[in-house]
């Protein structure tokens, strides 16, 4: 498996200077960075190619991430809506294949977060986004990305909360590049078991995002059975990606939208997320059996 960090870790905005956060990554010992498709169509070309020689020369992959705003659901009735949708994905998918991007994850079906001041409609919005995705994943294909369908808490979407959900909505799209995408902290609020969620997931899991039922960083919790999921992983056979997507930092757009509303750790400097962001990925390499040699050196991290 490949390890990876979603950069707005360390951000309080979408959108970065995403060349700091592959060197820092690098030096931290990840394999990925996973940035957000958020503001990718206002980047110069300068600026696409001077992340993309980056990466390449420090040898680290690059996955990218979207919660797409009410203008942009593939499942809303509004045809406006959809085209608008279709419109943002045209312009992205050029600049995702630029940059090497081959994996895309999230609530892409529909919108993020959802808006529960109106009565969701979700048999009809799943047959519009089933629909919809056929078409979206087609378009896609051509330029050889895979697209993630993420199981969502009930807060923050309706249309796919389990795995057996996304399970039924990948093989109604039956397209091979719209794949399962699993994330811990969604599945500690819906799922009876983690480990047999990423069991039913199997070959058509995609993409895995960890933290904590916190939203902390792996290791960082008390409830989350990291061994257990380990073994599942290896059970079905997973070689894929392993992002770590934690949030810690309120205010701004992220704090905002992930409804974090304090800071999480008393102290948020940079180097203190740098260590602990370091630490995790041994603590989690080595509860997933990885690199079991590797041990753990934050005391506050638990041991599973």
């Amino acid at each position: 498996m490949k390890y990876g960090i979603y950069y707005a870790y360390w951000e309080k905005q979408w959108g970065a200077d995403y060349v700091k956060y592959v060197e820092k990554v690098k030096k931290l010992g990840f394999d990925i960075l996973e940035i957000s498709c958020a503001g990718l169509t206002d980047l110069s070309e300068d600026e696409i190619l001077k992340l993309r020689d980056c990466k390449e020369k420090s040898g680290i992959l690059l996955t990218a991430g979207y919660g797409p705003k009410p203008n942009e659901d593939i499942s809303s009735k509004d045809p406006a809506i959809v085209k608008n949708a279709f419109q943002f994905w045209k312009k992205t998918f050029p600049i995702l294949k630029k940059l090497g991007i081959h994996q895309v994850g999230g609530g892409l079906y529909s919108c993020w977060p959802a808006d529960y001041s109106k009565k969701p409609d979700k048999m009809g919005d799943l047959e519009r986004s089933v629909k919809n995705m056929r078409e979206l994943a087609k378009w896609a294909g051509e330029y050889e990305i895979d697209l993630g369908m993420e199981v969502l808490n009930r807060h923050e979407g309706y249309l796919i909360n389990t795995v057996r959900e996304c399970l039924d909505y990948v093989d109604a799209v039956g397209q091979e590049n719209v794949k399962i995408m699993l994330d811990t902290y969604h599945m500690n609020i819906e799922e009876d078991s983690l480990e047999e969620a990423v069991l039913s997931a199997g070959k058509k899991l995609g993409h895995f995002h960890v933290g904590e039922n916190n939203r902390k960083l792996p290791g960082q919790g008390r409830i989350v059975p990291w061994e257990k999921i380990g073994k599942a992983l290896r059970e079905i056979n997973y070689t894929g990606t392993v992002v770590m997507e934690p949030f810690v930092i309120c205010g701004g757009e992220v704090g905002q939208d992930i409804r974090i509303w304090r800071n999480l750790k008393e102290d948020c400097s940079e180097q203190i997320l740098d260590q602990e962001a370091e630490e995790s990925l041994k603590f989690i390499r080595k509860a997933f059996h990885d690199f079991p040699e590797i041990k753990c050196k934050n005391p506050t991290v638990n041991s599973v």
